[in-house]
């Protein structure tokens, strides 16, 4: 197992905010009859235990009356002590039985819920799911595959940290409440000159003991595996929704071969580490239930020579095998769960490092480049520099400025950083140092791929504000104007519209997005690349008629293009030096 006290410590840090947060008097409630509910049926062992010896005894006497009336009704003894039938025990015991379960899967339910709010809000918080996604390392450790981390690893820590705190608290009163019993049932040996008290109960600790520091020998790998399990099956599951949203490109590329074996690359990992943990799990299995088995007798072997002596009755043999048992299942409690308390430590694990993650994305949200709001009417860069994560210097700018309600185009090689300098303008990108001061209005950025969320096409098109701001007149006036008026009549329709939409498509309703939104300040990346020269110009005529009052500033390589646009820009770069901004004259419309 991993070091026991950080993972003890991590646990603790992810399972208290909870019953300290706004819910903590429900989550706190029902915590509390769960418990109670638990320590009931530990009760109700007890009972049993008694009741055991009183119904074995009967039937060594051959007391008919006892008998039924350990059965149906209630069972008064000769020194007046009382001993409640089985059917009453039974029928309350099933019905803590069933509350328990049902109060314990309520309790899930509504501490998933609060977890999975709390971690989306703290990944999606000051963009820190972006600055992770652009430093994810090799090993992706706390920062792979997000999406398994909030929606299954949340859910198996929840029920996994109840079900095992449960079980071990169980476990615990189980040991008080039989360890008493056992000890006086056990009577004394005398071994080597000496006579030791409650012996069965030194035995239980003694096969506890063995078995436990067994299973961890044995076990031990399995904490490391089930971790690695769970990261090589998002993996595998990702590369799926991957090839799902990719369908056409693969198709036209003819690629099912490459996808093919790039899958069955991943599932073999899956394989492979499935294949390590059945090893080992076979192992652990041999060792327990073999320790289980021989748990069964091993009590009855131990207290038969008192039996058969004559010093306790056939029910106090029963009695004191089930006491024998319960004590030696509590301190064996490490064994019989060792294989759900590896699963549950490689949860914690990743939980625990995602959050860091998280927690060191949303620290460092507040550095690199600065972006304030200005009263002037210009979009200033003063003293910029953007890097690369790695930290490689890609683009330099001492002073420049884009004046409100002028078009500018801005072109140059791929890679010198274009696009990263949109980034930087829209306050995503935290690599680098300088000041970039935005006038105040609303800010649109269309990048070459543009976003279709799941859902209507109103919604689509309405994206990022509300579909219900809008008329449908007004969504079917901005399609119409961007050349989507065929998909009017299907705002209400929803599907995967990434998916349904080709690239010149998409693009065309990302236009008609920024007519509907109507922003001060439009930004496109190469957002009409997909389409022809006309179409290009179509539409580059329609945002220059529509959006009048709008700054809109284009990358782009085409010269027609360029030739809607007040200002040219070209950025360049010497060999192993960052790139910078000049100016150009515009080509002539």
């Amino acid at each position: 197992m991993i070091k026991l006290l950080p993972f003890l410590k991590d646990a603790w840090f992810i399972a208290r905010p909870y019953f300290r947060s706004e819910e903590k008097w429900s989550a706190r409630l029902l915590l509390g009859v769960i418990i109670l509910l638990n320590l009931s049926l530990v009760g109700m062992d007890v009972v049993l235990n008694f009741w055991n010896g009183a119904f074995y005894d009967s039937l060594q006497n051959k007391d008919w009356r006892a008998f039924v009336d350990l059965l149906f009704l209630y069972h008064r003894g000769s020194d007046g002590s009382f001993m409640p039938g089985f059917s009453a025990v039974a029928t309350i015991y099933i019905i803590v039985a069933v509350y328990r379960t049902y109060l314990n899967q309520w309790l899930q339910i509504r501490w998933r819920r609060w977890l999975t709010r709390v971690f989306i809000n703290e990944w999606l918080a000051d963009r820190a799911y972006y600055r992770i996604s652009l430093t994810s390392s090799a090993a992706g450790l706390g920062t792979d595959n997000p999406d398994q981390r909030i929606a299954e690893d949340l859910r198996s820590f929840v029920g996994d940290t109840l079900s095992l705190g449960l079980d071990l608290l169980s476990n615990i009163v189980s040991l008080i409440s039989f360890v008493g019993i056992l000890w006086s049932l056990s009577g004394s040996i005398h071994l080597l000159g000496l006579t030791i008290g409650g012996y069965m109960v030194w035995i239980a600790l003694i096969y506890a003991v063995i078995g436990t520091w067994l299973t961890h020998l044995v076990g031990r790998p399995l904490a490391t595996l089930s971790f690695r399990q769970q990261r090589f099956e998002a993996d595998f599951r990702f590369s799926l929704v991957r090839l799902r949203e990719n369908v056409e490109g693969i198709a036209l590329y003819g690629g099912e071969d490459d996808e093919h074996a790039a899958l069955l690359t991943r599932f073999s990992a899956v394989v492979m580490n499935w294949w390590a943990i059945m090893q080992r799990t076979k192992m652990l299995n041999a060792l327990t239930s073999g320790y289980q088995q021989i748990a069964v007798v091993f009590p009855v072997i131990v207290a038969a020579p008192r039996y058969f002596g004559g010093q306790i009755p056939l029910g106090g043999l029963t009695r004191t095998a089930s006491a024998f048992g319960q004590v030696q299942g509590a301190m064996s409690w490490f064994v019989g769960s060792y294989a759900s308390l590896a699963a549950w430590s490689a949860t914690v694990e990743r939980l625990a490092s995602f959050q860091r993650s998280i927690e060191a994305a949303r620290a460092a949200a507040g550095r690199g480049v600065s972006v304030t709001e200005t009263a002037e009417g210009a979009l200033e860069l003063h003293d910029l520099r953007l890097a690369l994560p790695n930290g490689t210097d890609l683009f330099e700018a001492e002073a420049w400025r884009f004046l409100r309600g002028e078009s500018v185009v801005i072109s140059g090689r791929s890679g010198l950083g274009k696009s990263t300098l949109f980034r930087a303008i829209a306050g995503i990108w935290p690599f680098g140092e300088g000041k970039i001061a935005r006038p105040p209005g609303r800010y649109l950025f269309l990048p070459q791929r543009p976003y279709l969320p799941l859902g209507s096409l109103r919604h689509v098109v309405a994206y990022p504000d509300g579909a219900d701001r809008f008329s449908d007149a007004a969504i079917s006036a901005a399609l119409e104007k961007a050349g989507l008026g065929a998909l009017a009549t299907r705002l209400d329709e929803d599907h995967n519209w990434a998916l349904l939409l080709s690239g010149g498509e998409q693009q065309r309703l990302a236009i008609a997005r920024a007519l509907l939104l109507r922003p001060d300040w439009l930004f496109l990346d190469e957002a009409t690349s997909n389409l022809d020269p006309e179409a290009e110009g179509e539409l580059y005529r329609c945002l220059k008629r529509e959006l009048s009052a709008t700054t809109v500033i284009s990358i782009a390589h085409s010269p027609a293009v360029a030739a809607f646009h007040d200002r040219k820009l070209v950025l360049t770069a010497a060999k192993a030096q960052p790139a910078s901004l000049s100016e150009v004259a515009p080509a002539p419309a």
